[in-house]
């Protein structure tokens, strides 16, 4: 269960559980905290839990046990109006017979704001997302671009310390939303807000977050920076979800402090950094990704391991190539490796050793 416990906090989640049937949790248990100016990514597949949680702190959902804190005061009976956040959804949520002004200035009426306070509210918010030019057209005269950026500056426009994110870029094409992505980020830092962003879009967790929470069936399987997420998956879920990468099935046949010896499948034998096993006989699904994966035994260095391997196919993608191998039965094991002049072309077929360092390989649960 993945926790972490702060005094300084700003959001808190404290042992909040959610269940929409009385049986069925699809919040577990969670403990959760961000410190003031925090960018955190919840992530996971469909039905993980990690919309539920966004929904619970913007107050359109209430805890089914447990306690959420902002700022150190409980807001579970505080209404979604007067808890001071902001929100931007997939769809924008903009009001189409109003102008891009009117939508930004509607919150702010809400707060019984006067005119002129609203209205120089409204223009700096649309500045702030380069949008300061379009005040008097409606939504439907902008692209699905510029309509994300009024949406992210209707979130701004009051000031919020906290801003959530639900799925915000999923109705973007990939160009725009990559740009989107760099975008918003360095808007938040800029501004020093807290941002919480739900997606199930690693990548966009990985480029975007401080931190990113892995959601699994109602629970954190890990929080960490993007590159710990990345580099030391804790458990086989997270190695599997986050970015690419290989698997092979074994068994542990010794325990070496840092290092766990595995037998695979074929009868190849690796050394491992043991993760998530705990003594000799445990089954184990090793993780290794398909960038640490090394073709040219010259440049391995001299503990590393080799193994043999079959190319199924070799793949020219501009930037790299991309090889499936079959290695110890596993017939779609991936290596990348950078267009450099000294990459010859592999053919289907063609038999070859590969190798790797024992630290970039982890043994995990099966």
């Amino acid at each position: 269960m993945a926790s972490t416990g702060t005094d300084g906090a700003f959001v808190e989640f404290d042992r909040v559980q959610k269940s929409y049937d009385g049986e069925t949790l699809v919040v577990k248990d969670l403990n959760l905290s961000l410190p003031r100016g925090e960018f955190l990514t919840m992530l996971g597949p469909s039905g993980s839990g990690k919309t539920t949680c966004l929904m619970m702190l913007a107050g359109f959902e209430t805890a089914t046990h447990g306690d959420i804190r902002l700022g150190g005061v409980s807001i579970n009976n505080i209404p979604p109006h007067k808890r001071g956040i902001g929100m931007v959804f997939q769809n924008y949520a903009l009001f189409p017979h109003m102008t891009v002004a009117e939508n930004l200035s509607f919150p702010l009426e809400v707060r019984k704001m006067n005119k002129s306070e609203r209205e120089a509210k409204v223009q700096r918010a649309l500045d702030m997302v380069q949008m300061g030019a379009f005040g008097g057209r409606r939504p439907a005269q902008l692209s699905g671009g510029q309509q994300q950026r009024i949406a992210l500056a209707r979130a701004l426009v009051f000031e919020a310390e906290l801003v959530l994110m639900d799925e915000p870029l999923g109705a973007l094409d990939k160009q725009l939303r990559e740009h989107m992505q760099f975008e918003i980020k360095a808007i938040a830092d800029n501004l020093g807000i807290t941002v919480v962003y739900v997606t199930h879009d690693q990548t966009e967790a990985l480029t975007m977050s401080d931190r990113v929470a892995v959601f699994n069936d109602g629970v954190i399987q890990q929080l960490d920076p993007p590159d710990t997420l990345y580099e030391a998956p804790k458990n086989s879920f997270v190695a599997q979800f986050i970015g690419e990468n290989n698997t092979l099935m074994g068994t542990v046949t010794k325990m070496n402090g840092e290092i766990a010896e595995v037998t695979l499948d074929d009868g190849e034998v690796i050394d491992t950094v043991p993760v998530n096993v705990g003594a000799v006989g445990d089954r184990t699904l090793v993780s290794i990704r398909p960038e640490r994966v090394e073709f040219n035994k010259d440049r391995l260095q001299p503990d590393a391991h080799t193994v043999h391997a079959e190319v199924m196919e070799f793949i020219y993608m501009g930037d790299i190539y991309r090889t499936r191998l079959k290695v110890a039965g596993n017939d779609n094991f991936i290596v990348k490796t950078r267009n450099a002049p000294d990459q010859r072309r592999l053919q289907a077929g063609e038999k070859l050793e590969i190798g790797w360092r024992p630290q970039d390989c982890r043994a995990l649960d099966a």
